[in-house]
């Protein structure tokens, strides 16, 4: 499983000229699954992404967790993540998960960031999706978690 953490002043996601999902200060989370992934990873992930201290203390120090600040978490499925560009000019995505395997992941991951008590708005599985993010800091972390 892999995640690109972006903390956000906001982001929002649209579909078809629809706003899909958005949220204001938090985290956008671009989340992709490899075959190997399960429910293991997903609740690791979910614990890692919920206990992160990025948010800024009174102080302004990266201090305080989403729970802590009241922030909100965009989750967007994004298969791209796990695309190889190391040969040629087209990226093979051999290494992405399929659907079937991918969305019960996907929807495990958001319902495990919500079972922690934080408001998570989803972008959709498998759509053509405009993503807005405006990246607080900046801060973008990736984080890995393999079988």
């Amino acid at each position: 499983m892999r995640v690109v953490l972006q903390r956000v002043s906001r982001a929002s996601v649209t579909i078809d000229g629809r706003l899909a999902g958005a949220v204001g200060p938090g985290f956008c989370l671009l989340v992709g699954f490899t075959h190997a992934d399960t429910a293991a990873e997903v609740a690791w992930m979910a614990e890692k992404v919920s206990g992160l201290r990025l948010c800024a203390d009174a102080a302004g120090k990266m201090n305080l967790d989403l729970a802590e600040t009241g922030g909100e978490v965009l989750v967007v499925s994004q298969f791209t993540l796990y695309g190889d560009a190391s040969r040629g000019r087209r990226p093979a995505f051999v290494a992405a998960a399929r659907p079937e395997m991918a969305i019960p992941l996907y929807e495990g991951f958001v319902a495990a960031l919500r079972g922690r008590g934080l408001s998570v708005a989803t972008g959709e599985f498998g759509a053509d999706m405009l993503v807005e993010i405006h990246n607080d800091g900046p801060v973008t972390l990736v984080l890995e978690r393999h079988a």
